[in-house]
C-alpha cells in the first residue's frame, strides 16, 4: 500500500518514495500476547464493577428499588456489552486500523488520507480527531481517581472507622504510582497479565456464587426487560442510562492498544475471559440485590463474606493501579503521537526500556496528570461523585470514533453508502443516547472533562495553526533551494573542512540557518546536507524506506528522513543510514548541525487573533529544543535565530 502525503509530494526536487505496508505487531505466541493484553488493555473496563451498578441505583436518579428495576438495569448492562463493545469495537472499529495501529489519532490519520489537502473535509476530520484526543486526557485524569478511590472505599465495608482514611490512602497510592513512572513499567509489566487474570476469575467466581442463590437473574438477558424498564420509568430510566454507561468505560482501550498486541489476542481475551467474567459478576450483583436489597450501598464488596472483604480490597486496589497505569502510559503515547503529527510542542521524552520502544516517560505530562488527579480526588471526594464526570469524556470520544470510522468504511473500504448508513446510524443512536444521558450530569461534574478537553483543544489547534503560519512565512519569503545551490556553486565561497547539516522545515527552500551562516561566517563546508525530517501518516517506517537522497553536486545533498507517527526521529540513526545505504559517511567530530531558533513576534497581520498569537509565541518559546528532541549531540549544534512576525 502506498502512502501519499500532500505536503511532501509537492516537492519538485525530491519526490517521496513508496512506503509499503509492514507488520510491526508484537511478536510471540497468541497465548502470550493474549495474556499480556489482559494485563494492559482491559484494566479500565475490568474495574468498572467496583462502582457501576452502585451508581445505577443511586437515590439521586429517583428510581424506586424493585425486582423489575434490577432485571431492567442488568438487561441494559448485558446489551450494552454486546452492542457497544463486542459488535462496535471488537468486530467493526478494530478493522479500521492504520497499518495495524488503533486509537483516535491513528484513525484520524487514516481518515485524513481520504480528504484533499487543505480541504474543508480534511479540516473537519482533523478537528474531530484532535478533540477526541483531548477528551482522552479527561479519561486519563478521572480513571486513576475513580478506580483507586472506589477500591479503597471498600475499607468502609470492613469498618466505618476507616472512612476518614479513604482519601489519604487514595492520594498516597496515586502519588506513589506517578512517582514510579520514571522507572518505567518493564520491571512490573510481566505481573500485570497474571494479576488481571486472577482479578477476572475472582469477578466470575463472585458472580457465579451469587447467581446460584438466585438463578432467575439470568432471565435479564432478554432485551424485553430493558425495554420495559425504559418505557416504565421514562426520564428516570434515561438518567440511569448514563450510569449504565460506566460499565463500558475502557472500551476505547481495546482499539487504542491494538497495535501492541494485534487484533486476535484482544478478541480472544475479550470473548473467552473478560466479557464472560464481567457479565457473570454483574448478573451476580443483580442476583444478590434481589435477595438483599440493602446491599445496594456497595454491592460489589458485599458480594463476599465479611472475612474476605479485606483481601478483596487489596486485590481490587492492585487491579485499579494496573488500570491507572495503562491509561497513564496511554497519555504518554498519545502525546508523543500528537507531537510528531504537529499538534503539540516538542517535549522531553525519556525511554524506560532498551527493548520496547513504546515504553516512554514524559515528565511534563506526568506531573500535569498528577496535579489534576489530586485536585479531582480532593474536589469530588467520593467515587459516586466522580461518576458524573466520567461518562461525558468517554462518550464524546466514542461518538467521534464512530464518525471517523464512517469515513473509513465509505472511502477506504468502499462499502456502499446504504450499508455504511445502516451500521453507523445504529451505532450513533446508541452513542448519542449514552452521551445525552451523561450530558444531564454536566452541572454535577461533567463540566470538568469538557473544560479540560476544551482547553487542550485550544492549545493543540493554536499550536498547529501557528506552525502552519510559520511554514507559510517561510515559503512566501523563501529562496528556492535548487536555483540557489546552482548559483552558489558557480561562485563558491571559501570551503572549509567537515560536514554541515542544516535542518530544514521545507525541502524546496533554503533554510534560514544556511543564509545566516553564509552571511556571517562567509564559508561553505566541504559537504553540505539539507535534512528534512518528515512524519508520515503511518505508524512505522522500515529502515530501508526511511532515507531518500538527492545529490545536487559539489558535495551538496538533499536528504529526507521519514518517520511514522509512533516513532521518534533520531539524528544518529539517520547519519548511520546515510553511511550504510548511500556511502555518505560523516565523521561525528567533523560534523556540525545548524538549526534555526526563531523568535515569534505576534503582529496585526492576518493570521490568528492576537491573543492566540501570543499564546503560540509562549508555547514556541518554551518548547523543547530541536537538538534535544532529535538527539543531536549538544557539542555539535549551532543555533542561528531570527525574528518572525505572524
Amino acid at each position: 500500500m502506498s502512502i501519499s502525503n500532500p505536503e511532501y509530494s509537492q516537492s519538485k526536487i525530491l519526490r517521496p518514495i513508496e512506503i509499503k505496508k509492514a507488520d510491526h505487531h508484537s511478536k510471540g505466541s497468541t497465548s502470550a500476547l493474549t495474556l499480556a493484553a489482559i494485563g494492559v488493555v482491559f484494566g479500565d473496563i475490568g474495574t468498572s464493577p467496583l462502582y457501576a451498578l452502585k451508581e445505577c441505583f443511586s437515590p439521586e436518579h429517583g428510581i424506586p428499588f424493585s425486582a423489575d428495576a434490577v432485571f431492567g438495569v442488568i438487561s441494559m448492562v448485558f446489551w450494552a456489552f454486546l452492542i457497544v463493545v463486542s459488535l462496535k469495537y471488537v468486530l467493526f472499529v478494530m478493522r479500521a486500523n492504520n497499518h495495524g495501529e488503533g486509537g483516535i489519532l491513528a484513525l484520524m490519520a487514516l481518515a485524513l488520507r481520504t480528504a484533499p489537502a487543505n480541504s474543508k473535509r480534511a479540516l473537519i476530520i482533523m478537528m474531530l480527531g484532535v478533540f477526541g484526543a483531548c477528551m482522552f486526557y479527561g479519561d486519563a485524569v478521572i480513571t486513576p481517581a475513580i478506580s483507586v478511590l472506589s477500591a479503597v472505599e471498600g475499607l468502609e465495608i470492613v469498618s466505618p472507622q476507616f472512612t476518614k482514611y479513604v482519601i489519604p490512602i487514595t492520594l498516597s497510592i496515586l502519588v506513589a504510582l506517578f512517582l514510579i513512572q520514571k522507572k518505567g513499567t518493564a520491571l512490573v509489566g510481566f505481573l500485570f497479565g497474571p494479576i488481571m487474570v486472577v482479578w477476572f476469575l475472582a469477578l466470575g467466581l463472585m458472580g457465579a456464587l451469587n447467581i446460584v442463590d438466585n438463578p432467575n437473574i439470568l432471565l435479564a438477558a432478554n432485551p424485553v426487560y430493558a425495554i420495559d424498564f425504559l418505557m416504565e420509568h421514562s426520564i428516570q430510566a434515561f438518567i440511569v442510562l448514563g450510569a449504565v454507561f460506566l460499565v463500558l468505560t475502557g472500551a476505547e482501550a481495546l482499539y487504542a492498544d491494538m497495535g501492541h498486541f494485534g487484533i486476535r489476542p484482544i478478541q480472544y481475551a475479550w470473548f473467552f475471559l473478560t466479557m464472560p467474567c464481567l457479565l457473570i459478576n454483574y448478573f451476580g450483583q443483580g442476583a444478590m440485590l434481589l435477595s438483599n436489597p440493602e446491599a445496594i450501598s456497595n454491592p460489589f464488596f458485599l458480594m463476599v463474606p465479611e472475612a474476605y472483604t479485606f483481601t478483596l480490597v487489596i486485590l481490587a486496589t492492585m487491579a485499579t493501579v494496573i488500570a491507572s497505569q495503562a491509561v497513564i502510559s496511554g497519555a504518554y503515547s498519545m502525546t508523543s503521537q500528537a507531537i510528531l503529527l504537529g499538534f503539540v510542542p516538542r517535549m522531553k521524552i525519556a525511554y524506560t526500556s532498551d527493548k520496547e520502544v513504546g515504553q516512554i516517560y514524559m515528565p511534563a505530562i506526568n506531573w500535569f496528570l498528577l496535579a489534576l488527579v489530586i485536585a479531582v480526588v480532593l474536589a469530588f471526594k467520593q467515587s459516586s461523585n466522580l461518576a458524573a464526570a466520567y461518562g461525558i469524556a468517554v462518550t464524546t470520544t466514542m461518538i467521534i470514533t464512530t464518525l471517523l470510522a464512517a469515513v473509513v468504511m465509505r472511502v477506504v473500504w468502499q462499502w456502499s453508502s446504504a450499508l455504511v448508513a445502516i451500521i453507523i446510524l445504529s451505532f450513533l443512536l446508541v452513542d448519542i443516547a449514552f452521551f445525552s444521558a451523561n450530558a444531564l450530569k454536566i452541572a454535577e461534574g461533567g463540566w470538568f472533562p469538557l473544560l479540560l478537553g476544551a482547553v487542550c483543544f485550544l492549545l493543540l489547534i493554536t499550536w498547529h495553526k501557528g506552525r502552519m503560519l510559520l511554514r507559510q512565512k517561510a515559503v512566501e519569503g523563501g529562496i528556492p533551494l535548487e536555483s540557489f545551490i546552482k548559483s552558489l556553486l558557480v561562485s563558491e565561497p571559501i570551503r572549509v573542512n567537515g560536514t554541515a547539516v542544516f535542518l530544514t522545515a521545507h525541502i524546496d527552500y533554503v533554510p534560514v540557518a544556511m543564509l545566516h551562516n553564509l552571511k556571517h561566517n562567509q564559508v561553505l563546508h566541504q559537504r553540505v546536507i539539507f535534512l528534512k525530517i518528515s512524519i508520515w501518516d503511518v505508524p512505522y517506517v522500515e529502515d530501508k524506506d526511511r532515507i531518500n537522497v538527492n545529490e545536487m553536486g559539489g558535495g551538496v545533498y538533499l536528504v529526507r528522513a521519514i518517520y511514522g507517527f509512533k516513532e521518534t526521529p533520531d539524528i544518529n540513526q539517520i547519519m548511520e543510514l546515510l553511511a550504510s545505504q548511500y556511502e555518505v559517511k560523516c565523521e561525528p567530530m567533523e560534523t556540525s548541525f545548524f538549526l534555526a531558533r526563531d523568535t515569534v513576534v505576534p503582529s496585526a497581520i492576518p493570521g490568528m487573533a492576537i491573543w492566540r498569537e501570543k499564546l503560540f509565541a509562549w508555547m514556541y518559546q518554551n518548547a523543547a529544543k530541536p537538538s534535544d528532541f532529535f538527539s543531536i549531540p549538544t557539542n555539535r549544534v549551532v543555533e542561528l535565530g531570527a525574528k518572525v512576525e505572524i
